[in-house]
């Protein structure tokens, strides 16, 4: 496809939507898990090269977490009469060097686990802290081992483990576009059973994610559904849209939504209820619906 063309293609593909200018009040002042919320460590004896770091505590600040030196998800499920079956691994953002598990968290997994969406918020290691950790090889094992400990436990949390998808927000986005890159089906001679169950994300759910030169898919690759803000940085929002026009080219399901009049970081926000930024989890169960997960 020619250049010149992408413009006046974007216009018909992405959608754009009016929202209120972002008045944003300021952030929660600390970590709120809600009460009787399991955390589930990810490696029992700690993480391959972590081993003896894993005891350190982790860091709160504001609403942010960091010195995580032993990966976990907190596991937010829906009522049964409410499961559809579909398990999301989800991944804060924050450059790596710390999550916002508010509003890029819990606040989105409580949402969607009322819509019937088991959600898996992940606390992976991260590039601050002078650990020497890599987004793309720490980041990148925490998050599919995250995909393989939901699926080797789906019978227990009511997910089917063929439907089990990697998502996330900015930083974390980048982790849900990695593993849907690079994962295996499993090693079937693992003394670890977690690591004879496969990597792959079933679907992938990015929300404004980062460094979209990353979502180069294949006709293999899971399908996507995508969203960011009109007035993001430009690599996330045109890059975004970029991406979607490679999953066009390879055929492969993708659903983007571009939001007017909205920058980064809106992630599932109370004080912002009405806004269109916010309906992305709703949309994302439609997808979902459209897809095949959803029945």
């Amino acid at each position: 496809m020619k250049a010149r063309n992408y413009t006046a293609i974007l216009a018909m593909l992405v959608i754009t939507v009016p929202v209120f200018a972002q008045n944003a009040p300021p952030q929660p002042s600390k970590v709120v898990v809600p009460p009787g919320t399991p955390n589930v460590i990810l490696w029992p004896n700690g993480a391959p090269g972590s081993e003896a770091r894993k005891n350190e505590p982790e860091r709160i600040n504001g609403e942010t977490i960091d010195n995580v030196h032993n990966p976990s998800f907190t596991v937010f499920l829906p009522a049964k009469g409410k499961a559809t079956g579909v398990g999301l691994i989800l991944a804060p953002g924050g450059g790596h060097n710390n999550l916002y598990v508010m509003h890029e968290g819990m606040n989105a997994a409580q949402v969607l686990a009322e819509k019937g969406i088991a959600t898996f918020v992940l606390k992976n290691r991260l590039q601050s802290g002078g650990a020497g950790y890599k987004f793309d090889v720490e980041g990148l094992a925490d998050m599919a081992r995250a995909i393989r400990v939901v699926r080797s436990r789906a019978n227990e949390w009511g997910v089917d483990p063929k439907k089990v998808g990697a998502g996330g927000f900015s930083a974390g986005g980048e982790l849900a576009e990695l593993v849907a890159i690079r994962n295996d089906p499993g090693k079937p001679d693992a003394a670890d059973p977690v690591e004879r169950v496969s990597s792959r994300p079933d679907f992938q759910a990015l929300i404004y994610p980062g460094k979209s030169q990353l979502l180069q898919p294949t006709a293999e690759s899971p399908p996507a559904f995508m969203a960011a803000g009109y007035d993001d940085r430009p690599d996330i929002s045109i890059g975004l849209a970029e991406a979607y026009l490679r999953f066009k080219k390879v055929g492969v399901q993708a659903e983007l939504h571009m939001y007017a009049h909205t920058g980064h970081g809106f992630g599932i926000r109370p004080e912002r209820a009405g806004q269109s930024h916010q309906e992305w989890t709703t949309q994302l169960v439609s997808f979902l619906k459209q897809s095949g997960m959803i029945k």
